[in-house]
């Protein structure tokens, strides 16, 4: 049920399902919903994170944004008060979700606000769909935050070194590979299909 729920969530999203909806919503009700979270949902189960029952991609972001407020409570960010910074994070679809850690900002009083999708590269249906939901929760606070966003930052010298650089320290563990019998580096980045860049993704 619970791969039930998040499939119903993810693949309502107007930007992530772009068929005209009375179509999309017999395929999602009538096919999708009913054969499809069995199969997935075992297959999760095997990455399961169990210890703290949760998938993988919750548990890597929860780091990430723990090694981040570490990173600013230590000073990183130079003569930016880490008193003033509240690094947190949330999940597109499921729980945290984008709506509840917005509410926490506002009891907290934040008025600035820096979104930070985990998406290198801009699409409508991932980063815009973020960025919809947070524009969809702002529009109930009367005492709105400044607002900035971060489109994408996969072509930022920065990104492109810490790839190089986890590339480069695998290497070191297990060998570098020999190109000239034939062995390949393989880049591999999550696929979206030509219609969406006929569509106006950049």
């Amino acid at each position: 049920w619970s791969m039930r729920r998040y499939l119903k969530e993810f693949l309502s999203d107007r930007r992530v399902i772009e068929t005209p909806r009375i179509i999309w919503w017999l395929i999602l009700n009538l096919i999708i919903l009913t054969v499809r979270p069995g199969p997935k949902g075992r297959d999760y189960d095997t990455i399961w994170n169990k210890e703290r029952d949760e998938g993988p991609l919750k548990t890597i972001t929860r780091s990430q944004a723990e090694k981040l407020a570490a990173f600013v409570a230590k000073g990183g960010l130079g003569d930016v008060d880490p008193s003033r910074i509240v690094v947190d994070w949330a999940m597109r679809y499921g729980n945290p979700s984008i709506e509840s850690v917005l509410n926490r900002f506002q009891a907290q009083d934040v008025d600035r606000l820096l979104v930070l999708p985990l998406y290198p590269q801009y699409s409508a249906t991932t980063s815009a769909s973020s960025f919809d939901e947070i524009f969809r929760c702002l529009m109930t606070w009367r005492n709105q935050p400044a607002l900035r966003i971060v489109k994408h930052y996969h072509d930022h010298p920065a990104y492109i070194a810490s790839l190089a650089s986890k590339i480069t320290a695998y290497w070191q563990e297990h060998g570098r590979p020999n190109f000239a019998t034939g062995d390949k580096l393989v880049m591999s980045f999550h696929g979206l299909p030509r219609r969406t860049l006929d569509l106006g993704d950049p």
